[in-house]
């Protein structure tokens, strides 16, 4: 009796993806980088430091940019850059973030430091790769916070509080702010194939925030609370998983996300009128056309 011959398929190669990823010289970042570009895809790197982000370019044979977030002419300098050099832009991840000293700080722009690095620095940054990114069919994934529930309380007439500063309320409302821009992406441009999305990576034990006089120097700058915090690696895996499918991607657009599932956010997050009154006051402070 005959046997049929055996047949061997190959698995179709994952088509290659063109990613953006700010914040990417050290923690979240830079492990997502990584596992994005061992799967294959072509990572853009952007980072403020220069010998961290020339070190991880190195290491992956990837393009970088520099850029300083608390000074929007880098940003619009860098939007630049990566129109003329990427004429496909699968993934734009707005990682880049962080939390600042107990004394508010006010940019050379004018505006307040948190409020400015976390959220209006990669809004304008999505704003001037809008159409590349509508073209591509790309997928916008900002890094947010569960600080979002635990602090944030978004007043459209003090966004830069001026009238009243607390360094874990600015991060908490920055970090909630993404994710009503998040939701405000979806809804405007969604059904042009935009996809939006914003996650909690968890407590993750990177050097974020360990600066010296940092509000959360305590918890990411004390050795013992530290042994518990998660790896960056599993701080980045909502990143990747999010990242990877492209326009294959199974996943909600306009969500939140913790642990590849949608998680609860701050109820201002689901106010569609305070989201779109969001979009057009930082269109305002931002001089937008």
């Amino acid at each position: 009796m005959l046997s049929a011959p055996l047949v061997f398929y190959r698995k179709a190669p994952m088509k290659q993806l063109t990613m953006i990823i700010t914040g990417a010289s050290d923690g979240i970042g830079a492990e997502a980088a990584r596992a994005l570009a061992r799967q294959g895809h072509r990572i853009v790197l952007v980072g403020r430091n220069r010998e961290k982000t020339e070190a991880i370019a190195r290491e992956l044979k990837a393009d970088h940019f520099l850029a300083d977030f608390s000074v929007l002419q880098e940003v619009r300098a860098l939007a630049s850059l990566l129109l003329q050099r990427y004429p496909q832009i699968d993934v734009l991840a707005n990682n880049a973030g962080g939390i600042f000293t107990p004394v508010r700080q006010s940019t050379d722009d004018g505006f307040e430091l948190t409020f400015q690095v976390n959220y209006l620095a990669p809004y304008l940054l999505t704003h001037l790769l809008l159409e590349r990114l509508i073209a591509s069919q790309a997928s916008v994934i900002n890094t947010s916070s569960v600080a979002n529930r635990l602090y944030g309380s978004v007043d459209l007439s003090d966004l830069n509080a001026e009238r009243h500063y607390d360094p874990k309320r600015a991060y908490g409302n920055a970090k909630l702010e993404q994710i009503m821009f998040t939701s405000e992406l979806h809804r405007r441009f969604g059904p042009l194939g935009l996809g939006a999305a914003a996650f909690h990576p968890g407590i993750v034990r990177t050097g974020f925030s360990r600066d010296p006089g940092s509000s959360m120097e305590s918890v990411y700058g004390n050795r013992l609370i530290s042994t518990f915090l998660a790896t960056p690696a599993k701080g980045a895996d909502t990143l990747i998983w999010l990242a990877g499918q492209g326009q294959e991607r199974t996943w909600p657009s306009g969500e939140y996300f913790k642990h590849r599932k949608v998680a609860r956010t701050n109820p201002q997050a689901k106010d569609a009128s305070l989201c779109s009154s969001l979009w057009e006051r930082t269109r305002l402070m931002l001089q937008l056309d």
